[in-house]
């Protein structure tokens, strides 16, 4: 209400004033908290799954690898199933 409570209730409306505001405050910091820890939860899952890919890539490359050294697949099939 503002100024309307100062004016009709004096120092009583003022502090109602704060207390709103106190109120508005906390629940400002409640989601800051909040979007604190979803970030913080984000990162984690983030930094898990480049570990994944990381991990992934060097198996992929050695499978690559061994298939090749087998003779099971051609280098040039391969670079053609890459671009493709």
């Amino acid at each position: 209400m503002g100024w309307a409570r100062t004016l009709l209730l004096g120092d009583v409306g003022n502090r109602l004033d704060i207390s709103d505001v106190e109120q508005d405050l906390e629940l400002l910091r409640s989601r800051l908290r909040h979007s604190s820890d979803r970030d913080e939860s984000q990162d984690s899952q983030l930094e898990q799954l480049e570990y994944e890919h990381e991990e992934l890539k060097l198996v992929v490359a050695a499978l690559i690898r061994h298939l090749t050294r087998k003779g099971i697949v051609d280098e040039a099939d391969l670079r053609l199933l890459a671009e493709g």
